[in-house]
């Protein structure tokens, strides 16, 4: 199997998991025999979010040995990773499953969103 086809079924795996970590980890736990509580569920979210960023990496590096498009793929990456985390630190914060440490995790994701998204931007 080449290097392409691996990328890409990787891409297709993580991002599968990633999708069913952030819109179903309970269920998607539960497959594997086991129980969530709800903030179990929030730190299932975080990983998914995490997937899916690894899953743009894969797939946008599937086909280049060049340095500027790995670069570039490693930042869209973390930008997708930095921006669904985004969304499920604040959807953690308003659920209230957490203490006020909770908001730590939306700051952290606005610098990364921030950060990351400067930098696939910056032309």
């Amino acid at each position: 199997m080449n290097r392409n086809i691996f990328s890409i079924i990787t891409a297709v795996i993580a991002v599968v998991f990633g999708l069913a970590m952030i819109l179903a980890p309970h269920f998607t736990v539960s497959i594997y025999g086991s129980d969530l509580n709800i903030p179990g569920e929030f730190m299932a979210r975080y990983f998914g979010s995490a997937l899916l960023g690894l899953a743009v990496i894969f797939y946008l590096t599937r086909k280049t040995d060049l340095e500027i498009t790995l670069l570039n793929s490693v930042l869209l990456g973390g930008l997708v990773f930095a921006i669904s985390g985004l969304i499920v630190s604040i959807w953690d914060v308003i659920a209230g499953t957490h203490n006020a440490l909770v908001w730590l995790n939306v700051v952290l994701y606005v610098f990364f969103t921030a950060g990351f998204g400067y930098y696939y931007f910056k032309k």
